[in-house]
């Protein structure tokens, strides 16, 4: 969609990362984004803008098939990956006798219209999603859960569903800093227990429950203190929300914090927080924190599970909602429930999830795509 220096997202951060790590896996890459001519540059020359992102529809899917003519121009890809279908559509054509690979970051369609409405326009995407999606060889999705979702509601082959999970830079979060340090750097109390939580400030990221849940946390641990990071249309009333609770002492939104900040974050923080309640392929905040040394409760809620699970069972919560999501923050704080240690966090995310390990799951799909084709 987007380059991530510009306009941060998990779709634009995975984008970025393997655009930085599969040279190394033997795969030359060029790209193509929506966002300024800077991105050249930012890129090592590697990915062009096609439109600024703020353009006209009309001008950016312009702007898609233009530059996708200009690359086939210039030399014929052995495969083609698209990440949004929205400008993977426009160049349905150009690269016609190239096998293609689709990563699945989500249901475009149900992420625009979580409440279920949307009318003609998101059957209008979903009818889009299913033409480009069909239209590939292979598809790589970051969870079991997402493969499920694929298929039944895109009609994709399971044979043709690859299982790739996301990928985190682990030295950008691995800071050689303690937990007192970081505190210390963003001038945060050192006697209090911290929570962490970096989400777009959106319906379906489950805030509300979380903020709630933050009143059954407080009787048992009254220093306790949450930070949720992020931007988005919900920053009034989650601000009126955490008022009507009592919890102005308790809950900070922090707003945008630089990508540079984020690992001190983490690092300062006891415990951070994936409540989601619907649409979670798989939660890169999750690594993250990890990464970082520091462990992370999650919603049992599309991939979450499956990307903590492996390392403890006890990370992920028995359901959404905001008395177990705060039962198990107190739990966790208080000991009663046993979380990995922070060595424990940042080799599991290492092992797995590091970019060159998973860019090489990436590289040997693609090269399954071209075998097959």
């Amino acid at each position: 969609m987007h380059w991530f220096n510009e306009r941060p997202g998990g779709l634009d951060r995975m984008y970025q990362s393997l655009i930085d790590t599969l040279p190394a896996q033997g795969v030359g890459v060029r790209g193509m984004v929506a966002g300024s001519p800077g991105v050249f540059d930012a890129s090592g020359g590697r990915v062009w803008s096609f439109a600024d992102a703020q353009a006209q529809l009309h001008t950016r899917l312009w702007g898609s098939r233009m530059q996708s003519l200009s690359l086939r121009a210039a030399k014929m890809p052995d495969v083609v990956a698209s990440h949004f279908a929205l400008y993977a559509a426009p160049t349905v054509g150009v690269f016609r006798h190239v096998p293609k690979v689709v990563h699945f970051h989500g249901p475009w369609g149900a992420e625009s219209h979580p409440g279920g409405g949307g009318g003609w326009s998101r059957a209008a995407r979903v009818a889009l999603e299913r033409f480009v999606y069909r239209g590939a060889t292979r598809h790589i999705v970051l969870s079991r859960a997402f493969g499920r979702l694929l298929h039944e509601t895109y009609g994709v082959p399971e044979d043709s569903i690859r299982l790739v999970p996301g990928c985190v830079d682990i030295g950008h979060f691995d800071i050689d800093l303690g937990k007192r340090e970081a505190r210390e750097r963003l001038g945060l109390p050192q006697d209090r227990p911290l929570l962490f939580c970096i989400r777009r400030l959106v319906s379906r990221m489950g805030l509300e429950d979380l903020i709630d849940a933050m009143a059954v946390v407080k009787p048992q641990l009254p220093d306790v203190l949450l930070t949720i990071a992020g931007k988005g249309p919900l920053e009034a009333q989650l601000q009126a929300r955490i008022r009507a609770r009592g919890l102005d002492g308790h809950v900070r939104l922090a707003g945008f914090v630089p990508d540079d900040d984020v690992p001190l974050w983490y690092r300062a923080a006891d415990l951070s927080i994936v409540p989601t309640v619907s649409l979670e392929g798989f939660g890169l905040t999750t690594i993250e924190s990890l990464a970082a040394g520091t462990p992370v409760l999650v919603t049992p809620v599309g991939g979450l599970p499956e990307a903590v699970a492996p390392l403890s069972a006890e990370l992920v919560l028995p359901s959404g909602g905001y008395k177990s999501i705060g039962e198990g923050i107190a739990e966790a704080l208080l000991g009663q429930r046993v979380l990995p240690t922070s060595d424990a966090c940042r080799a599991y995310a290492r092992r797995h999830f590091d970019r060159p390990v998973v860019a090489a799951q990436v590289a040997d799909v693609y090269r399954e795509a071209i075998s097959v084709f």
